[in-house]
Formats: structure tokens, C-alpha cells, sequence
């Protein structure tokens, strides 16, 4: 009995514990680009592989087409349609 008295006490202790921790930590913040000031953005699917890029750093061919990076695009111009 004495034991089960010293586990319930070392359980209400952590508990009491953890959630004084988690009350004084700061809320986390989602990384944010320099200049995008926390607005949500269009995401576009890259024309050569389909991974989704905000639209504001994809990289375009001359007909509008997205890319995710300059390679694709190299790679969409080195291929025959």
C-alpha cells in the first residue's frame, strides 16, 4: 500500500510538472519567408514533376507553364513535344 501511495504521488508531481512547462513555453511560429508577411499564397503544381511550389517562386516558360526549379524547365525545353 505505502508503494502505491509513493507511485501516486510521483504521478500527480509530473503531471503537475509537465503542465507548468508546457503553460510557460512561448507559442511556436510557423517559419515565414522574408516578404510574404504571413499571407497564404496559390500553390501550383510543377509542369514537369507535379510538386506543389507557391506560386510566387515558380518558375514560368514562356507560355505560363510552372516549374519548380530552372532545371524542369530545362529539361521541359530539352524534350520534344
Amino acid at each position: 500500500m505505502k508503494y502505491l501511495l509513493v507511485l501516486f504521488v510521483l504521478l500527480v508531481a509530473f503531471w503537475i510538472w509537465r503542465n507548468n512547462r508546457l503553460d510557460r513555453q512561448p507559442p511556436t511560429q510557423h517559419a515565414q519567408r522574408p516578404g510574404t508577411g504571413g499571407q497564404l499564397q496559390a500553390m501550383v503544381a510543377c509542369t514537369h514533376c507535379q510538386t506543389h511550389v507557391p506560386d510566387s517562386e515558380a518558375v514560368r516558360d514562356t507560355h505560363g507553364r510552372p516549374y519548380c526549379c530552372p532545371e524542369h524547365l530545362r529539361q521541359a525545353r530539352a524534350t520534344p513535344r
